[in-house]
């Protein structure tokens, strides 16, 4: 039987809990997040996004981290 082919995992930015970040950081990282997700919904509009399902991974990540920002009130404000 042939051996199965296989796609090499692709390297993904390190994830970093949002309670190691301060209130600056975490809103600069929601900013950065909702650029990408804008990019994502152009290319999806475009027939140029081939993984659909990260629309809905950013948009879960970005929610994550405002659910964060939002009730965490033991967050540095450096």
């Amino acid at each position: 039987m042939p051996a199965k082919k296989t796609t090499p995992k692709k390297v993904t930015k390190q994830e970093v809990h949002p309670s190691t970040m301060n209130r600056d950081e975490l809103s600069q990282e929601i900013s950065v997040a909702n650029r990408d997700l804008f990019t994502l919904r152009m290319k999806h509009s475009l027939w140029e996004l081939k993984q659909p399902h990260l629309i809905r991974t950013k948009r879960r990540e970005i929610a994550r981290m405002q659910t964060f920002l939002w009730n965490d009130s033991s967050l540095p404000t450096v």
